[in-house]
């Protein structure tokens, strides 16, 4: 599937108010969901990025991170269409 729609950015907060998750989203073609397409950004209660990757029509799809509040990466990898590929 190849989404042609003009690009929404959502926010969902902790329950604190600060930004829990940021990303970028399309409207499906039906016009009845939203599908992840582009930046996905997750975020530590303090503000600092927990998760960060890419969506393709709704699938993880290149390079992911997990980091830690300690700062240092715990997992990185690649995804295409939703499926880890590689170390």
């Amino acid at each position: 599937m190849t989404l042609k729609a003009d690009l929404n950015i959502a926010e969902i907060p902790h329950e604190s108010g600060a930004i829990k998750f940021r990303y970028a989203r399309v409207l499906a073609p039906d016009r009845t969901r939203w599908i992840r397409h582009g930046v996905f950004v997750e975020y530590h209660e303090d503000g600092t990025v927990a998760s960060e990757g890419q969506y393709v029509d709704g699938k993880e799809d290149g390079f992911w991170r997990d980091i830690p509040p300690n700062g240092h990466p715990a997992a990185e990898g690649h995804h295409r269409a939703g499926q880890e590929v590689g170390i």
